[in-house]
């Protein structure tokens, strides 16, 4: 926006004195008003800029610290994965090993039994043998008649005759 050009009145030696000292004055104080809204404007953008610097190394820091933050997670990540995997392996290392340790009991155990059922088996065996012998013997055995017992009663008739 420009200012209408001022017309001065023209007067004998120049021009108007008092309209030229008066535009003069009117260009004076706008000139002081741009110059207060320039150094006004100029201290605002001075601020402004100094805001933004702020702001920047804040957004570094952050972006830093962020950063940083990741690479920890991310470690924390890693070694939790590879604690986890170790962990799974000795599991599985103990539950190999407490399996054998079970087939080997039960590989025992059976033999155990195995042994028993043998021995059942011989110890019937004898026993069938004993209890068929003492079956033979009792076949065998032969009670002796029982007297006749007239012959008693008769002799105490005969004793108590006399």
């Amino acid at each position: 926006m420009t200012a209408p050009r001022p017309t001065f009145r023209v007067m004998k030696n120049g021009y108007d004195r008092f309209a030229v000292d008066d535009a003069v004055e009117r260009y004076a104080a706008e000139v002081d008003r741009l110059e207060k809204q320039l150094k006004f404007c100029q201290q605002q953008m001075d601020e402004t800029n100094a805001r933004l610097e702020q702001l920047k190394a804040n957004y570094q820091q952050m972006s830093s610290s962020m950063d940083a933050r990741k690479q920890a997670a991310d470690d924390i990540a890693r070694l939790s994965l590879r604690e986890a995997n170790q962990i799974i392996a000795t599991a599985q290392d103990n539950a190999d090993s407490i399996i054998k340790e079970s087939l080997a009991t039960a590989r025992l155990i059976l033999t155990d039994l195995s042994k028993l059922y043998n021995d059942a088996g011989t110890v019937k065996t004898g026993m069938r043998d004993r209890l068929n012998g003492l079956i033979t013997e009792i076949d065998d055995f032969r009670i002796p008649q029982m007297p006749d017992l007239r012959w008693l009663s008769e002799a105490e008739k005969k004793m108590n005759m006399r």
